[in-house]
């Protein structure tokens, strides 16, 4: 066993001697809140009588990573039973290190300040909620973004019947969860982040029960560099994890950019150029130094580090330490070498948008665009990657005046260079981004695992986050009432059942002109994925009324709300979506070595 996983391990033995009082089940304290023993603290809750939910927002999991802790496993938290704790307020986000400042602030992956003492998360569990399955939520945001605070499950818990309970957790994020170098290896924990998932997760297995949730059905969800993190679980310690902490996976837009060694060059440069930031580049334990300093300088560093980048880029991700993350994914996922029975695995349907840039209108900037992003490829490597994505006129730059529209998946033009957010040579850039570190990867986790079903939100606009509208869908209009509402079955379906299929009824809602695949015993048709005949559902409707967005000058785009919002989703396959992404991620993957991912 590795160093890390016996501070795990350790953490959590630590916590178990901790119990000297036995966690009762959720009771009622005398003004009515719901309330929780958890032995090394009680907690009191708030009720809300329109959705029958208790909620706990604010419970601790883990000890503040503070002073010796930054940069260690997360730790068992320590007794604290000398008042109850109130927990109905979103704990302190964890610091935000956003992407590159070359990104447009109207995006939102900008960095701001936050509380180093970050390692909590929210439950919401039904009313009387006995033997209930879990859902495990992971936020996305580059590893260095975003938090708990706003996401309430409440709507899709209520849309599936209340039959799950909801867990939402906080990881430590930029420098402060995925610093790497040789001085955190001998000193520290590499890959910090994905250890408070991983303990969550175990905190989970030994109190949710207290909450009504049964720790032998779990499944654990995530968006972007969520779902990634999701993968990441699933790859622990070469998907051997000694520790069933988990039966479903849902991966929403895995977002796999690219893994190096804890201690090659660019992690390294990354951690030099941290510790500079900081001041510490001179002191003689540059990581007792780091441990030393004030949160309000390092959070600075943090944020200076990885907006240096290339657009849209973050600078703190996992690496392959030897122990947590023993491979690249592509390695791992190849050899099936993952833990978990179950799958469902997505991507929009314009992955690349909004975190590629949006100006590369000639062919010279698809080339520079490759070129930065990809340092390891060859000559000869790039001219195989303009093969893999050509199409009519691949020589020549965008026409500004060629229209805007979303393909069909499956005739005419395919997203190689067409969508509604762009055409020609920048729709050629939004296209390799999405395909490479979005849509392949989804393909090859679904590819991994025993079972596993595979959709597309080809619902517009579709840019990359934009389901999330329908996962924390309080007062969402877009895109429709009905198409939330499916959407929400499936995945309750999945969290509930272990199977996405839903009913004709339920993947129609309210119109009966609603196209659906129809299957059998009134269930729609949805195959599950096999790579030799892959298929994959998509997502989509027709009519609404349409609301125009132009955040910024490069991003203009309508998004459609009730009335008129008809659900229209059909079945396909995905070898041959979009002209070929089957045959292009096959390309990828010859090629992930040099990503490398």
């Amino acid at each position: 066993m590795g160093r890390v996983a016996t501070f795990l391990v350790g953490a959590f033995a630590q916590l178990t001697a901790l119990q000297s009082a036995v966690a009762e089940p959720i009771a009622p304290t005398p003004r009515g809140a719901p309330s929780v023993d958890l032995g090394y603290a009680v907690y009191e809750g708030s009720y809300d009588a329109s959705s029958k939910v208790n909620s706990f927002k604010g419970i601790r999991y883990a000890a503040p990573p503070l002073g010796n802790l930054r940069w260690a496993a997360p730790q068992a938290p320590a007794t604290n039973r000398s008042a109850t704790i109130p927990a109905t307020e979103y704990p302190s986000a964890c610091p935000q290190t956003g992407a590159s400042s070359k990104t447009p602030p109207q995006y939102g992956f900008v960095s701001g300040p936050g509380n180093e003492d970050c390692l909590f998360l929210n439950v919401f569990a039904p009313a009387g909620a006995k033997n209930l399955p879990v859902f495990f939520w992971i936020h996305g945001g580059g590893y260095g973004l975003f938090s708990s605070k706003g996401l309430d499950p409440t709507e899709f818990m209520s849309t599936n019947g209340n039959a799950f309970v909801s867990v939402v957790i906080q990881y430590r994020l930029g420098a402060f969860g995925f610093l790497s170098g040789e001085d955190i290896k001998q000193d520290g924990a590499l890959n910090a982040g994905l250890l408070d998932m991983n303990f969550a997760l175990q905190w989970v297995q030994q109190y949710i029960q207290k909450f009504g949730g049964d720790p032998t059905r779990v499944t654990i969800a995530g968006e972007s560099a969520g779902g990634a993190a999701v993968m990441y679980q699933a790859m622990a310690y070469g998907g051997k994890q000694d520790k069933t902490l988990f039966s479903n996976i849902i991966t929403a837009s895995p977002w796999v950019p690219y893994q190096y060694n804890y201690d090659d060059e660019v992690p390294t440069k990354a951690y030099d150029d941290f510790a500079e930031a900081a001041g510490c580049q001179d002191a003689d334990d540059t990581l007792q130094c780091l441990r030393a300093a004030d949160t309000v300088v390092l959070q600075n560093a943090s944020a200076k580090v990885s907006e240096a980048g290339p657009f849209g880029t973050f600078a703190f991700l996992p690496v392959t330490d030897g122990t947590f993350v023993q491979k690249r994914p592509t390695e791992q996922l190849f050899a099936k070498a993952v833990k978990g029975k179950r799958l469902l695995s997505s991507n929009l349907a314009h992955e690349g948008v909004p975190l590629s840039p949006p100006t590369a209108k000639t062919l010279q900037a698809f080339r520079d665009y490759i070129d930065i992003t990809f340092p390891n490829f060859s000559d000869a490597d790039k001219a195989a990657l303009e093969k893999q994505y050509s199409y009519a006129g691949d020589d020549k730059d965008t026409d500004p005046s060629a229209p805007l529209f979303d393909t069909t998946g499956v005739s005419g033009p395919t997203a190689v260079n067409q969508s509604v957010h762009a055409t020609g040579q920048q729709q050629r850039v939004f296209n390799v981004f999405a395909e490479y570190a979005f849509d392949c990867p989804s393909y090859w986790l679904a590819s991994a695992f025993p079972q596993a079903w595979k959709y597309q939100w080809s619902a517009p606009p579709s840019y990359h986050g934009f389901d999330l509208n329908a996962l924390w869908s309080k007062g969402q209009k877009a895109p429709g009432r009905d198409f939330i509402r499916t959407f929400q079955k499936i995945w309750g379906s999945f969290i509930t059942t272990n199977n996405p299929i839903i009913s004709i009824s339920d993947a129609k809602g309210s119109k009966n002109n609603a196209t659906v695949p129809v299957g059998l015993f009134g269930k729609i048709n949805w195959p599950q994925w096999n790579d030799r005949s892959p298929t994959l559902l998509s997502l989509n409707f027709t009519g609404g009324v349409p609301q125009f967005h132009d955040p910024t000058e490069n991003l203009k785009y309508y998004t459609y709300t009730d009335p008129g919002v008809t659900n229209q989703h059909k079945i396909a396959d995905a070898r041959k979506w979009e002209g070929g992404r089957g045959n292009r991620c096959d390309w990828w993957k010859s090629q992930a070595s040099k990503v490398p991912y």
